[in-house]
């Protein structure tokens, strides 16, 4: 029995191979016009709208983009139904552009999530019909809490109109295809919103220091990282006086947390001077004309190339590129190291 129940722990411990899956063969469809055609007259129908829609922009919009711009609170943007996905959008798209904004759905605000508002806020309510009952609901309620009430909505003529301070009014659109579910007017009323907020961000004066510290990751973040939120500095910056003999060099270099391979070299004045690297240390020692006792600034690359804090890392790393070196130099304006950008950050960045 034991030897039984030692065989069948071996036949579990043994890893069966995993079953051969099928490999996917694309499908090749012959292309059918009238598939074709029925998609083209969609995206046509919806781009036709959006075009009208600019032809409908009046002074409410700029009145309803100041009014936003002005807010002292949130932007509390709300729909129902498809309206509901459009209105989370749009709220995500001002937050990321400088104005603080949430989404809050009608059915939750009824039930006690009304407590999120305050007077300094500012209510975005979306509805094509400017009838759905939800929104109705909650007009009231928001007015009598002293938050402002702005609407996209198909016509003023509609209920939600009246009751709102400003509207904007997007018209009453035929849906695409079959017409049983939103879809042009979706389209319309997120055209709207992206105006608005594209709109109330230069009114605010949004910059793009500020655009990054909303976007640290990512490509966009990537792309308006500054040198200064990823160089090295402090302790992990390996600096020299010109006069230090090579052999403490290395040691500085070797002792530094990081091991960037690089020292920086500078004069009396603290100013940046040159650059000693490992590639130098190789260079000297396959030449035969390593001498451990000679002081650096004899054998050190001169006015080596250097970026600001400010730039942006995507330069820095044309830099590196251009010039096939590992590191860079990071200086002030007086021309004195405060920090060092090495290749190896940048890869870790996806910068190379």
């Amino acid at each position: 029995m034991v030897a039984r129940r030692a065989a069948i722990e071996r036949q579990k411990s043994v890893k069966k191979p995993a079953p051969k899956r099928a490999r996917s063969v694309p499908v090749k469809v012959p292309p059918d016009p009238g598939i074709l055609e029925e998609a083209r007259r969609v995206l046509l129908h919806e781009a036709e709208a959006v075009r009208l829609a600019a032809d409908r922009i009046n002074g409410d919009f700029q009145a309803a983009a100041q009014v936003i711009a002005a807010c002292r609170g949130h932007l509390v943007v709300t729909g129902m139904g498809k309206a509901n996905f459009v209105a989370q959008k749009i709220s995500a798209t001002f937050a990321s552009t400088g104005t603080p904004s949430f989404f809050l759905h009608p059915a939750d605000a009824l039930h006690g999530d009304l407590g999120r508002i305050t007077s300094a806020d500012v209510v975005l309510a979306l509805s094509h019909s400017g009838e759905t009952e939800e929104i109705l609901r909650l007009i009231g309620p928001v007015r009598t809490l002293g938050a402002q009430v702005l609407a996209i909505t198909a016509s003023k003529s509609c209920t939600l109109a009246k009751q709102a301070e400003l509207t904007l009014e997007m018209g009453r659109w035929e849906e695409a295809g079959a017409g049983l579910a939103p879809t042009t007017s979706t389209t319309v009323m997120l055209a709207l919103g992206d105006a608005l907020a594209v709109v109330v961000q230069k009114l605010r004066g949004f910059t793009e220091e500020e655009f990054h510290r909303f976007h640290p990751a990512g490509a966009l973040g990537r792309k308006l990282m500054r040198v200064g939120g990823i160089m090295r500095a402090g302790s992990m910056v390996p600096v020299v006086d010109e006069r230090t003999k090579l052999s403490d060099v290395i040691g500085v270099m070797t002792a530094t947390p990081g091991r960037p391979g690089a020292a920086l070299v500078v004069d009396k004045k603290k100013r940046l001077v040159g650059l000693f690297t490992d590639g130098d240390l190789r260079r000297l020692a396959q030449e035969g004309a390593l001498s451990l006792s000679v002081e650096v600034r004899a054998v050190m690359s001169r006015d080596p190339k250097t970026v600001g804090k400010e730039e942006l890392v995507s330069t820095a790393a044309e830099v590196l590129r251009a010039f096939h070196v590992d590191q860079v130099p990071v200086v002030d304006e007086h021309h004195r190291p405060i920090g060092l950008l090495d290749v190896q950050d940048l890869l870790a960045q996806r910068f190379l």
